[in-house]
């Protein structure tokens, strides 16, 4: 173990004495704190992954619509005997649509998943039972659920 001495203190009784304070009773207040700080972490990661959640659900209607205007109008081009080049580039604008459907799918499955899991282990916590957060980020679960 290296020793360095600064005067009369080693580094050996500082850390020693650093320690000794850290298992004492009086570091309640740090604990409490630190409790605290994780409280106030779980509630923003709700907000956030709430909101992405609410977003990615968002999206994925967006396209879901878009999608459907797209196949219309390429139903309409056919229909109308356009140009071959209109109707290839018609079904490419479907092709891609449909791709960001899944895509946006995916992402969102994957960010309710996520949030399920931070709402389970917010219910742990007794400070968070019953926290507006965690209501909100329940209900967005369900909505989300229902599409």
């Amino acid at each position: 173990m290296l020793k360095r001495r600064c005067g009369s203190v080693t580094s050996e009784s500082i850390i020693s004495s650093l320690l000794i304070f850290l298992d004492s009773p009086s570091n309640y207040c740090t604990e409490l704190f630190i409790k605290m700080s994780d409280i106030a972490a779980v509630r923003r990661q709700l907000k956030i992954k709430a909101g992405s959640v609410q977003r990615l659900a968002k999206e994925t209607g967006v396209y879901a619509k878009e999608t459907e205007q797209l196949i219309a109008r390429k139903d309409k081009f056919i229909a109308d005997g356009a140009e071959e080049w209109d109707i290839k580039n018609a079904t490419k604008m479907v092709d891609e649509s449909e791709k960001m459907v899944v895509d946006t799918k995916t992402r969102l499955d994957k960010a309710v998943a996520d949030l399920k899991q931070l709402i389970a282990s917010a219910k742990e916590e007794t400070n968070l039972a019953q926290d507006e957060e965690l209501i909100k980020a329940e209900k967005i679960v369900e909505e989300t659920a229902a599409l």
